[in-house]
């Protein structure tokens, strides 16, 4: 057994490059490798297992394993909610909210660990944001779900996140090192905010697309399995509004921290960025929504409208603006 561990985990760390030896009758360690300090060493059990040690425990292995794991836990709770959604299986009901609240920490897990791995927050390229975007996603339906007591759409949203993962996991590259001002923790609050904000952004439009799907059905008399699965208007009105209020909070958040690392970060600050001024827009124009819902009672229908006229909004935003328009936001 400690022959095979010890073969296994080489063979592993060989072929994914993480360490390249030379067995001749010896191996010789890459000169910037940590174990550059020793003399040169005959390949047997005890090298295997520390080099399993060197290059597991405190390399990437153990972010890459964590990496190809999470997919798994995505697609078993997709899967487990289209169960619950489709055949009204029991056990697909009850463990529901179980396997939701595993995926959330094995997902926290797998982001502290390449956190602590490579130093910086894992908001730093395409594919870390996507892995973010599918927690932020999930977060923000849990948090929907406990509010409202509703597990029905969990299905649709899921596979949003499950998407994201999984696009993430095949295509995201280790990133030890990048630019310094992305190591700052208050660079990684406001983008972790910006992202759980976008998510309910989403989130949000999905369940207005989910209305107003459910509104002409119900007004076309058609009550098949789209009104007989889905949540009531009024749920999902709430469901909406939780999400709407949720924009507000965590992109203010992510504005404030924003304003407070881009000060850090260049002297002469200024606030002409369109990406800066579109996620103002957006915010603003989703406080309104709350205010004026609040306030002068506009409900259902309008809602709904507005609040997917938001999202296409902010699609515009994270696409067009952010493409071709956008300034320092543009340092990586």
């Amino acid at each position: 057994m400690y022959f095979f561990l010890a073969h296994s985990a080489t063979s592993f760390l060989l072929q994914t490059n993480v360490v390249k030896i030379y067995i001749l009758p010896e191996f010789v360690v890459e000169p910037n490798s940590s174990l550059s300090i020793l003399p040169p060493l005959l390949v047997s059990p005890a090298t295997f297992l520390y080099l399993f040690y060197e290059y597991s425990v405190k390399g990437t292995f153990l972010s890459s394993y964590f990496n190809y794991i999470l997919p798994i836990f995505y697609f078993s709770l997709v899967w487990t909610y289209g169960k619950a959604f489709f055949t009204n299986q029991l056990w697909a009901k009850r463990a529901k909210a179980p396997l939701l609240i595993g995926t959330l920490t094995f997902h926290v897990l797998y982001l502290a660990v390449r956190t602590i791995i490579f130093q910086h927050p894992p908001v730093t390229t395409v594919f870390e944001i996507f892995s973010m975007l599918a927690f932020s996603v999930t977060a923000t339906y849990w948090i929907i779900e406990l509010r409202s007591h509703r597990k029905e759409t969990g299905y649709f949203i899921l596979n949003i996140a499950f998407f994201f993962q999984l696009a993430s996991t095949f295509f995201i590259k280790d990133t030890p090192v990048v630019p310094e001002i992305l190591r700052s923790p208050f660079f990684g609050a406001h983008v972790s905010c910006a992202l759980i904000g976008y998510a309910a952004i989403t989130i949000a439009g999905a369940y207005s697309f989910m209305y107003l799907m459910l509104y002409h059905e119900m007004k076309a008399s058609r009550f098949g399995v789209i009104y007989k699965k889905l949540p009531t208007l009024e749920s999902l009105e709430r469901m909406t509004v939780t999400a709407i209020k949720l924009v507000v909070a965590f992109l203010g958040i992510a504005i404030c921290f924003g304003i407070i690392w881009f000060h850090q970060v260049y002297q002469n600050a200024h606030y002409d960025d369109p990406k800066l001024i579109g996620t103002i827009i957006v915010w603003i124009m989703y406080g309104s929504l709350v205010i004026t819902k609040k306030y002068f009672g506009i409900q259902g229908r309008k809602v709904m409208v507005l609040s997917i006229a938001g999202f296409l909004i902010s699609i515009f935003s994270m696409t067009i603006i952010n493409i071709f328009f956008s300034g320092f936001h543009k340092f990586y």
